[in-house]
């Protein structure tokens, strides 16, 4: 009896495997489909992120570039930054909107590339919280130049373009769709489909499930 069960474990664990090898990720349990889908997002990943989260800073740092480009050939990367995580949030919102709309005129399409104006700030924003515990100074103006400065935009140039439609409709719909967010990094594939990060390897899994869920 012993070597009957023994050889009907192995028996379902083989199917297990073979179930999961043919249908890849589960649904409820590697993600979830959000009841309101954000509009307008196929073939892209959405990256939740805020310049105060540990995790988000470890993984942009490491920016393994291996798997990065095999997320870029299946999907559009998008950053969405939360104004409700650090003292200055609001103006990080901001800053790092106007750089995107930057950058998308300066015909840089990867948030990746080493000269995009946004992956300066961002970067910046990371050592300057993380490596060096900056406070800045109260008001703000302290924290929106460290972003300006390590993008190589002037002052004047960001209070102009923070009034440009493009920036206040990137802004409105971060706040829009992200308001509820309280745990970062999070990750949404095509608007509908959140990863379940506690679930998935970030490093092995995330090209793989990104990929099957590009496709649904």
């Amino acid at each position: 009896m012993k070597k009957i069960y023994l050889s009907i474990c192995r028996v379902l664990a083989a199917i297990g495997f073979l179930h999961m090898s043919a249908f890849g990720f589960s649904e409820g349990v590697d993600y979830i489909t959000l009841e309101t889908p954000i509009a307008n997002m196929n073939k892209t990943l959405i990256k939740v992120f805020s310049y105060t989260c540990s995790t988000c800073y470890e993984d942009d740092k490491a920016e393994k570039t291996d798997i990065i480009k095999e997320i870029e050939s299946i999907v559009e990367i998008k950053p969405f930054h939360v104004k409700t995580q650090g003292i200055y949030a609001k103006e990080a919102s901001e800053i790092f909107a106007v750089l995107l709309i930057k950058d998308r005129d300066n015909g840089i399409t990867s948030i990746f590339d080493k000269n995009s104006q946004f992956k300066k700030a961002k970067m910046a924003y990371y050592n300057a919280y993380h490596e060096k515990r900056s406070k800045w100074k109260i008001g703000g103006e302290s924290f929106i130049r460290t972003g300006l400065n390590a993008s190589g935009l002037s002052m004047d140039e960001f209070k102009t373009l923070k009034n440009d439609p493009r920036v206040k409709e990137l802004l409105d719909m971060w706040d829009n769709n992200i308001a509820e967010v309280q745990n970062v990094p999070v990750y949404v594939v095509n608007g509908k489909y959140l990863i379940n990060s506690k679930k998935i390897n970030l490093t092995n899994d995330l090209a793989e499930i990104i990929k099957e869920l590009a496709d649904k």
